[in-house]
């Protein structure tokens, strides 16, 4: 294989064998290893921070890692957080600062899944990232103002990765097929990068399971499919994918954007997402967005999720379609929400004022005596609110 690139043993699988091995050879990310980019600058300033490397599966947080380890003369120790215990990291750590202060040896620790580290083991990073003990490299595909502690998070600049691009991932492809001598059209590779979602490592894998199935030079369409099965989104019910997609679902609600809707309601429901979550953010979005404008929108939300909870998938996915589609077409109008946080407003910043002596309960004759409920007519005009609050308009 090409200088700059994992070897090319068959006994890896071929992710592995295609990965680069110098900033020079990797492909995408331009923003960050490109001529211009900053982990590029960085390195030719001779001064590099800690960093975690945020992106989707399969766009290169690994590969820049190795990439780093290539290029800085640095112990380079690689972990990942779903197997590497507190004990084994303070024993690493100590490693590192022997070699520190005994040698004048750089470590870096590069830690993958780094979401997967609880509070403690991340905890336990913060003196030596601090001190410089280490060049820490995290990677994650979750969100790290989420998922790793304000005191770390601090101490580390973080770069944020993008899906593969065509150009990109057709970049790959083409090489992957010269190190398989194979061949395939330009619409199969279309198809298979459409497959892959931004996914290197998904386009490569595909790629070597149809290499597998057929003995024959040019790869069709039938064998990517083969290979593939189904396609899979990139949707983590518990990361950032999940609540992206919910925003924008309820967000093309709110502009009355049927097909928008629709479309962000398929991608929840196809990546196996909750129905009650979906049927109880329509719930919120009746009150909130619709409110006056059609009262009956809240009944047809609560029927959506009564027909979820009784029904299930696959059949619900029909009866979340029918509400988004009232609930996006229909009129909207949020002064009651807005009018409602506007009246929680005011009891956060005056606290509990008192209630008007006429609209207080008067159960016993002491109340009545001091005046409770004196003076009170239930057809008065008059502002009913505390002293401090008269005349105040939330609608």
């Amino acid at each position: 294989m090409k200088k700059g690139y994992t070897h090319s043993g068959s006994d890896m699988p071929l992710a592995a064998r295609m990965r680069p091995t110098s900033f020079d050879t990797i492909v995408g990310q331009d923003h960050l290893v490109g001529v211009e980019g900053i982990i590029t600058k960085l390195l030719d300033t001779g001064f590099f921070p800690s960093i975690i490397l945020w992106g989707p599966p399969g766009t290169g947080k690994t590969t820049i890692a190795n990439a780093l380890a290539a290029h800085m003369d640095a112990d380079f120790i690689a972990k990942s957080a779903v197997t590497l215990t507190l004990e084994e990291l303070r024993t690493i750590l100590k490693k590192a600062r022997d070699s520190q202060s005994l040698f004048t040896q750089k470590t870096i620790l590069f830690l993958d899944e780094l979401h997967r580290f609880n509070k403690a083991q991340q905890d336990a990073l913060l003196g030596a990232v601090e001190d410089g003990v280490v060049t820490f490299v995290g990677a994650t595909t979750e969100n790290p103002s989420f998922e790793v502690i304000t005191p770390l998070l601090s101490r580390c600049r973080v770069f944020v990765l993008h899906p593969h691009t065509v150009e990109s991932l057709t970049h790959v492809l083409d090489r992957a097929l010269r190190v398989l001598k194979r061949k395939m059209s330009k619409n199969v590779k279309e198809d298979l990068i459409e497959l892959c979602d931004g996914d290197a490592r998904i386009l490569l894998t595909i790629l070597e399971i149809a290499a597998h199935l057929t003995e024959e030079t040019i790869l069709t369409d039938t064998h990517i499919r083969e290979a593939a099965q189904q396609r899979t989104l990139s949707y983590d019910k518990d990361g950032e994918d999940h609540y992206n997609t919910i925003s924008a679902f309820i967000k093309s609600m709110r502009a009355s954007d049927g097909n928008a809707s629709l479309y962000y309601l398929a991608r929840m429901v196809d990546a196996g997402e909750d129905p009650l979550y979906i049927a109880r953010r329509m719930i919120v979005f009746a009150s909130e967005d619709i409110g006056l404008a059609q009262p009956t929108a809240l009944v047809v939300a609560n029927a959506v999720f009564d027909a979820c909870h009784k029904i299930g998938y696959p059949e619900c996915q029909e009866n979340l379609a029918h509400g988004t589609v009232y609930l996006a077409q229909a009129k909207k109008d949020r002064r009651a929400y807005d009018a409602y946080m506007a009246a929680l407003s005011d009891v956060k910043k005056y606290g509990s004022l008192p209630v008007p002596m006429s609209i207080r309960n008067a159960p016993t004759k002491l109340m009545k005596d001091l005046g409770y409920g004196k003076g009170y007519d239930k057809y008065t005009h008059e502002s009913l609110l505390p002293d401090k609050l008269k005349g105040k308009k939330y609608i």
